[in-house]
């Protein structure tokens, strides 16, 4: 801020002494306006050209006056305006090191590319979340909306393959595929799951067809926004207090939470939770949340387990309830 207060200032003093110049030849020498800022202008900038007319003394004056305010003042500007070109070449390149660095730190995290409406949806509730993920784009304001928000940005082509390492994508746990073409969904798509197999890909599709493109390609999950817009309107019109009870679940919005949230939980080997039943776990009662299914190690989904329900490490709990209560399952999940 300092340095343009400098410029602008600089800059106006460089205007006023061009304009003291020509109203003081103007006065002093009896010429015209052009030919007065001409000759200011020549001055000021050293090009030596001469005298245009036989000065008089009191212009003589007048001009040696203007030659020392007017040069001080313009390579001041100068100066002012190559050390602020410094300064901001000094500071892209510390950002983009510190970047680099905090990108090569990444692991386990998500990797969205394109941020249009659906990838800035994406980046938000990951933000929520506080998962860690990086950024994909190359479109200059959509850049700058996810450096505003100090995310982690590659500034590229992510259908490149060496765009997608630089966000670390062997050690990533999943990629989102949310730019505007389908076809370049799927060479995305198809890149990630050629650098990093076991990754999750979820994938943006416009069209029917190229949804099944984009599986064969290797897309974990294709979600149509277009038809997802219309299977909620089609519930809105014929089930609304379904669509309501989802909404109040799922549904985060201008930083307001719902009290009741549905979360995945994840078991780990250490959990007091491994080897008990739902029952003896009294899950419920002590912590009032509800399992709603319970995904198996092999991969078995079990909706509404039965009270005999054996807990494994490495099962997925499909949990609702109020959010505290959520996040103490979880630190009781993932106990060691």
């Amino acid at each position: 801020m300092r340095l343009k207060r400098r410029i602008i200032l600089l800059s106006m003093a460089l205007g006023g002494v061009l304009l003291a110049g020509t109203v003081g030849f103007m006065v002093l020498e009896g010429r015209t306006a052009f030919e007065g800022f001409y000759f200011t202008l020549t001055t000021l900038t050293t090009i030596g050209y001469g005298e245009l007319w036989s000065l008089s003394a009191a212009g003589r004056v007048f001009n040696t006056a203007l030659i020392i305010v007017g040069v001080v003042a313009l390579f001041a500007l100068i100066g002012t305006l190559t050390q602020a070109l410094i300064e901001e070449e000094l500071a892209a390149g510390v950002h983009r090191r510190r970047m680099e660095r905090k990108l090569g730190k990444l692991q386990n995290h998500y990797i969205v590319c394109g941020v249009g409406r659906v990838g800035r949806s994406v980046v938000s509730e990951l933000e929520r979340r506080q998962a860690p993920h990086a950024i994909i784009e190359s479109v200059p304001e959509r850049v700058k909306w996810a450096l505003e928000r100090n995310a982690l940005v590659v500034v590229g082509d992510a259908t490149k393959e060496a765009v997608l390492r630089q966000a670390q994508i062997e050690r990533a746990r999943g990629l989102v595929a949310a730019v505007a073409g389908d076809a370049q969904n799927i060479y995305i798509t198809l890149n990630a799951r050629a650098l990093n197999p076991n990754i999750q890909i979820i994938a943006r599709a416009s069209e029917e067809e190229a949804a099944t493109s984009l599986r064969r390609a290797g897309a974990d999950i294709v979600i149509s926004p277009y038809a997802y817009s219309g299977h909620r309107i089609a519930q809105a019109l014929l089930q609304p207090n379904v669509l309501d009870f989802l909404d109040s679940v799922t549904t985060f919005e201008s930083g307001n939470l719902g009290s009741l949230i549905i979360e995945e939980v994840r078991l780990s080997g250490g959990s007091p939770l491994v080897g008990q039943t739902l029952e003896h776990s009294a899950i419920r009662q002590k912590l009032g949340v509800m399992i709603l299914a319970m995904k198996k190690v092999d991969g078995r989904m079990g909706f509404n387990p039965p009270p005999d329900a054996r807990m494994e490490a490495g099962d997925f709990l499909i949990a609702m309830g109020e959010r505290d209560s959520l996040k103490e399952l979880e630190e009781i999940a993932r106990a060691t």
